[in-house]
């Protein structure tokens, strides 16, 4: 490990936050906009933060949890939780929609719950879930539930360091849960008691160790945090022009409304007979990496990604390359049938 690698991962826990500090470059703010959360920044994918916030649960057997879930992801997280002894209720959206508020303020009215849980983006369908209005009514309803945001597709991947990093902040009254549970921790490598020691002394300026840090990718996080905290970055003037293309194509989002579309990717229902294995090969033949669909519906659509470098640096051209690969593949998918 390099001298100044404590400095790094400190900077790295404060940056994240939204504390003006000064780092070795220049002074920086944090992108989460918060000064009191704790940050772990831990070796593993972000599916490893579910298992961290699965240990905020139980402080007695079967308690409740409410899953708003919008695809696959949103069953991902539910399947967590019940490993980890939770009692999992879930409102499920139509596909392509979102969770009505109405039907989470009724359940939260009928029922006692530990945890919400929010998928911001779930990146197999597209849809963006508002986070806000969930927030401001579990506040008013149930105060003591906790509200957990995946954001995994809205932050770890838009910050643009490489995989492998969980990234989870939590709040101090997320932690204050954790801290006084009367059952014991049924995690070994996901337990705050773990971490919580390892962060404080990084933020501090000196190394501790529990596990092996994952010394380049906290380096890789790092130079992405100081590059969005030097700069006003938006998918704004670019992200649109793909789902403009998309729709003169005559393609459909998965997403049944604009507004509740992901800004960072686009979800597009495949033209009438083509399947979305026959469209994949055809992009990878032009350097164009996309995804197919999930779950039972996943050769009916295909997904693209737009964001970080991607979406923000006009001298690479990827948003343009894109956009001419999408309407060369259409044509010749469409034109075959």
């Amino acid at each position: 490990m390099s001298a100044g690698f404590a400095a790094i991962f400190g900077e790295s826990i404060r940056m994240t936050r939204y504390e003006p500090q000064t780092c070795f470059y220049s002074t920086l703010n944090g992108v989460v906009r918060t000064t009191t959360a704790q940050p772990f920044l831990i070796s593993g994918s972000g599916t490893l933060g579910w298992d961290q916030v699965s240990l905020c649960q139980p402080r007695r057997a079967r308690e409740s949890v409410l899953v708003l879930n919008t695809g696959y992801f949103g069953d991902g997280f539910a399947d967590c939780l019940q490993t980890y002894g939770a009692q999992v209720d879930q409102l499920c959206a139509d596909f392509g929609r979102t969770v009505d508020i109405a039907q989470i303020e009724q359940a939260l009215q009928s029922k006692k719950y530990k945890i919400v849980t929010i998928t911001h983006v779930d990146t197999s369908t597209g849809v963006l879930s508002d986070p806000k209005p969930v927030a401001e009514i579990v506040k008013r309803v149930s105060p003591d539930t906790l509200v957990v945001l995946d954001a995994v597709c809205a932050v770890a991947k838009g910050l643009g360091a490489p995989p492998g990093l969980s990234i989870v902040i939590a709040s101090q009254k997320a932690m204050k849960v954790f801290e006084i549970r009367s059952k014991p921790v049924t995690a070994y490598y996901a337990s705050w008691k773990k971490w919580l020691s390892i962060m404080k002394a990084y933020e501090g300026g000196s190394a501790a160790y529990f596990a092996t840090p994952p010394v380049n990718l906290i380096h890789a996080y790092h130079k992405s945090l100081s590059q969005i905290t030097k700069a006003s970055l938006s998918l704004d003037e670019h992200e649109p022009s793909i789902k403009d293309a998309a729709r003169e194509l005559g393609l459909s989002q998965v997403p049944v409304d604009p507004e509740i579309a992901a800004n960072g990717m686009t979800a597009l229902w495949c033209p009438d007979g083509v399947k979305s294995s026959e469209l994949l090969p055809a992009f990878l033949e032009r350097s164009v990496v996309v995804a197919g669909g999930l779950g039972t519906r996943k050769d009916q659509y295909f997904r693209l990604g737009h964001m970080g470098l991607t979406a923000i640096d006009q001298k690479r051209g990827d948003v343009d390359q894109i956009i001419k690969v999408l309407k060369e593949v259409i044509a010749e998918a469409t034109s075959k049938k």
